[in-house]
This record gives structure tokens, sequence and C-alpha cells, in this order.
């Protein structure tokens, strides 16, 4: 919604260029009828044409709607009269939201691919969003999960009852295959072979993958589908080919899954902090530390820039101990 103090600016504005009273009600009722029509578009575009998940099309627009607010307050009713001075406005307003600078990228990112859009529909005739640097971004080195602790939270679960089966089956395929609790959460009965111990999972842009696990994960799969899963199932009376299932027999959400990696941590008496995707930075870095191939964690992880899985080649202090005492010629003991 338009405030009280922009109605009043508009009207100045409006007054003052010559319009009149006609004019300006078509103007106001046009402003909020465009930026509709100009996200409904671009939401559309991002679903049919760019395959994006529900995930990125939600922060797409939720970063134009942040965008629209700012151009009201600053009585902007035309996206033609955007230039690099108004985005660098706006650029100051986001750092004084103390926003990180990976947030204000990604907003940069999204309203210049919505700009991108609106010159391929000839709405606007330039893209002053072009004209902008990304943020420099810092790169943490992402948080993993040590592999004592680890069989701390694998041996957290009862797993003589449909929920620890569950959770056991939960835990091990997501940290035998480093996916996204958002692929793991769409996953069905028939992405799973265990024949060969692969799963079949649809990633960001609905790219298609096939994901190795091993037999723990298989073991705890196997159980949990031909057990607990019944057992969950049965309770909602519902047909359903989804693996994983809540208390009621539903599917789970992604929230609920963190939920019950927080509860695994009480029940462990752990003092760390587990989401899923410390669990895929925790298989990545497991993997490299044991000598994959950074080219196959990629593939596995479903990263389309070899960039994003060379964070994870950092390694813990006991590994660089161990190849340090192993490799150096002054290091080994004598014999």
């Amino acid at each position: 919604m338009i405030s009280v103090l922009n109605v009043v600016t508009i009207l100045l504005n409006g007054l003052r260029s010559g319009c009149n009273y006609d004019m300006l009600y078509e103007l106001f009722d046009g402003v909020e009828i465009l930026q509709e029509e100009n996200i409904r578009a671009f939401k559309e575009y991002l679903q049919i044409e760019k395959n994006a998940s529900s995930y990125t099309v939600a922060y797409y627009v939720e970063d134009l709607e942040q965008f629209f607010q700012f151009l009201e307050q600053e009585a902007v009713t035309s996206l033609q009269e955007v230039d690099i001075q108004l985005v660098r406005l706006f650029l100051t307003h986001l750092y004084n939201e103390q926003l990180s600078r990976r947030s204000v990228s990604r907003k940069i990112s999204s309203l210049r691919s919505f700009y991108r859009f609106l010159e391929r529909e000839n709405i606007v005739e330039g893209n002053p969003f072009s004209y902008v640097t990304m943020p420099k971004m810092d790169k943490p080195v992402p948080g993993f999960v040590y592999k004592e602790e680890l069989e701390q939270l694998f041996a957290a679960n009862d797993t003589s009852k449909p929920l620890g089966q569950r959770d056991q089956a939960l835990l091990e395929l997501l940290y035998a295959t480093g996916i996204r609790v958002s692929e793991c959460q769409q996953l069905k009965l028939g992405d799973i072979d265990f024949s060969i111990g692969t799963i079949f999972v649809t990633g960001k842009g609905r790219k298609q993958r096939y994901v190795p696990f091993g037999s723990f994960a298989q073991r705890a799969l196997e159980n949990y589908i031909d057990n607990g899963r019944k057992a969950l199932l049965a309770k909602s009376k519902a047909v359903s080919d989804v693996i994983f299932l809540n208390a009621r027999g539903l599917p789970l959400s992604t929230r609920g899954m963190r939920k019950i990696l927080d509860k695994m941590v009480e029940r462990a008496a752990l003092t760390i902090h587990i989401h899923p995707h410390k669990l895929r930075h925790t298989f990545a870095t497991h993997m490299l530390n044991e000598g994959a191939d950074i080219r196959t964690v990629q593939e596995m992880l479903g990263h389309e820039n070899l960039s994003s899985t060379q964070i994870y080649t950092h390694v813990t202090k006991d590994y660089l101990r161990k190849v340090y005492m192993n490799s150096h010629p002054r290091a080994k003991s004598e014999e």
C-alpha cells in the first residue's frame, strides 16, 4: 500500500506537471496494479522458463516487494524512472538496515534478473542494476560435525520404535548422500534403488542426478520402509509414496526435519548445533578428507560450479597432522 506521505508527494508532483484529478486517480490505481502484474509475470517466468524452485521464487518475490516499498517511499511511480543513482540510494538503504553482504548480493541479483526480464518484455529500455558491482563476499569455512559426534547422534535413536526408525533413516541418508533438506523432503519410494544403492534426486532448477549411499544408510532405510513407515502411514489412512512421514502419517516438512535433528542433539547430550545443511557440509568435508575427487563430490552435491564445492577443501587439524606425520621425512619416528 502507498503511504499517506507518498500520496501527498505524488499529488504535488502530478499537479505541478499539469495532471488533472482524473489523471491522478488513474495514476494511483495504476501503480499498485502495475506492481502486482509485474510480480505475477516475473513469477511465471521463473517457474516456467527458469524451472526455479518454490524457495527461489519466494526469495525473488520478497526482494521485489522490498524494492517496490522503497520506490513508494521515494514517490517513484514508474519502473522507467529507476536509474543508477536511485539504485545506489537503494543499496545505501539496504546497508542501513544492517543486512549482510550475502543478503545484499542476493537482492542485487534478484533485481538484476527482474530488470533483464523487463527488458526482454520491452517494459523498460535499460537495466540500471547491470552497472552495480556485487559486494565482495566473505568465504567462511563451513561448519561440520566430527565423526565422534556423529556416532553419538546415531546411537541416540531408539530403532525399536517407528519414529526412531524414521529418525535413524533420515540421519543416515542425509550424511550418506549430502543431499539438501528440500531434496530429501521430496523423495518418493520409487526414487530409491536398493539393488545398486542409489537415490534419484531432483535438485535446484529441477536438475536431476543419481547419488549413491552405503550399507549403513541402506539398512536404516530398509528397516524404516518395511516397518516404521508402514506403522506411521496407517495413522493417516492415506495413500502416499513420500518416504519420510511425520507422527500423523503425513509427509514430513523441511521444518519438521530440522526439529528432528534438534531432538537428536538433545538426546545425545551434545553441545553443538546441527541443522540439515551442516550434515551436507560434513558429507563433503569427510569425502574430500578421505581422498575423494573434488569433481565427483561436485556431481554428488549437485553444484553447477566447481567454486561452490571448493569451499569444502578445508581439512581438520587431525587430518593435517596425520598427513604431515606420514609424509614429512623428519616427522616419522625412528625405529
